[in-house]
Formats: C-alpha cells, structure tokens, sequence
C-alpha cells in the first residue's frame, strides 16, 4: 500500500530547544496526531548540516497517512491554527520547511 509522508524540516535557535522540544511533544505533535488524519509519525535529528555555518538544531518531523486526500484535508482543515500557533509562541526562533513525499516501497535488511 502506498502511503504519504509529510515530512516538515525544522531549524531552531539553541536557546530555545529544550523548551521548544519539550512543546512539540506535549502539545504539538499531540495536536496533529489527535485530527485523525496521521498513522504515526517519527523525528529525527539532523547531525550533519549541509553547511557548516549554520546556527541552531535541525530536526525532521515526519508524519504518515493513508493518501494525498488525507493530507490534503489536514492541510486545509486543520494545518493554518496549528501553524499560526507554532509561529506565535516561537515566531523568528524557528524556520521550517516542508515537503510531501509518496512512499513507493519499504524494505528491511534480510
């Protein structure tokens, strides 16, 4: 069965992390989980920059659902007050970039 990620790359201000980190577990990702339209989801850390210079922590937030047709909806019904919320508690402190991607196979060491 094919399935979507979403997956949303997010850098943020050290100063910020753990409190942020501690938020994106207790209330954000709880939030996203809750509108039904996710299966599961993953973070991962970054811990390699493309470029060196760069400030802060990377981390990668992925969530899985069923279609494109379940992302959508979440992108429409439940995506703008989330977002809007992330950006008023951490405004300038973060930058996120997100991408939809198809999974087309998952396999596993023999």
């Amino acid at each position: 069965m094919d399935m979507i990620q979403y997956n949303v790359t997010i850098n943020i201000e050290n100063d910020v992390l753990e409190e942020w980190m501690q938020w994106m577990r207790t209330e954000h990702i709880p939030s996203v989980m809750k509108t039904g339209i996710f299966l599961s989801y993953r973070i991962a850390e970054l811990l390699a920059p493309i470029d060196p210079e760069q400030e802060g922590s990377t981390f990668s937030f992925q969530y899985f659902c069923h279609s494109i047709e379940d992302y959508n909806r979440y992108e429409n019904e439940f995506a703008p007050a989330l977002r809007a919320e992330t950006t008023a508690k951490y405004g300038n402190k973060i930058v996120a970039f997100r991408s939809i991607m198809q999974i087309w196979e998952e396999g596993s060491a023999q």
